[in-house]
């Protein structure tokens, strides 16, 4: 489970920083950046886990209950158009760039899940499967989910046969089998994976 040891070590203002969807075929690919409080009550931090561990109800219960406490939360985005311009790597560092931009609280120090540091002008940490254990990772990749399944939802709706609300972009066979029967949209990221390559964009 996360907890706060690199923050504590660190000291002063922390942020944890990961960002959701580099892999889905469709949507744009979202950061979320977290200051959390160091006193938090151990009930809400049980609820903080890795998103990818955590249901959806349970990603909305622990949000929540974080924002409750006094967390600082802020997302940022790169659309499809900046990932397809700037490379999926690129424009998740960008989306991570633009979350700690929209902090309202200037962080002393970032901690960031994986390898490659985002460029933020700040004492940056990286964390191999920081989400697993940084609260203020887990709590970033959380809000960051919780956003993005949220904004396919809303894409699914005018787009139903692609089954978003379900699959959030990813490549599930359902999912292929839809752009194979319908073309992509515009939505849809030109050039990821063969499947893409040479559909007509839909618009």
């Amino acid at each position: 489970m996360p907890d706060f040891s690199y923050e504590r070590r660190i000291g002063g203002v922390v942020a944890g920083v990961d960002e959701v969807g580099r892999g889905p075929l469709a949507g744009p690919v979202l950061a979320g950046a977290a200051i959390l409080p160091f006193d938090l009550d151990d009930r809400i931090i049980t609820l903080v886990d890795d998103s990818k561990r955590l249901s959806a109800a349970r990603r909305a219960v622990a949000l929540a209950a974080l924002l409750d406490a006094g967390a600082v939360i802020a997302l940022g985005a790169a659309s499809v158009e900046e990932i397809t311009r700037l490379n999926i790597l690129q424009a998740s560092l960008l989306a991570m760039r633009r979350a700690v931009a929209r902090l309202p609280l200037a962080p002393d120090h970032v901690l960031v899940d994986g390898r490659i540091a985002p460029g933020l002008g700040m004492g940056c940490s990286m964390i191999i499967g920081g989400d697993g254990i940084s609260l203020s990772i887990a709590a970033a990749s959380i809000a960051a989910k919780l956003a993005r399944d949220r904004l396919m939802a809303r894409l699914d709706r005018r787009y139903p046969e692609y089954g978003w609300a379900r699959n959030a972009g990813y490549g599930t066979e359902h999912h292929r089998r839809a752009i194979a029967q319908h073309g992509a949209t515009r939505h849809h990221r030109p050039g990821f994976g063969a499947l893409l390559r040479g559909i007509n964009m839909l618009g």
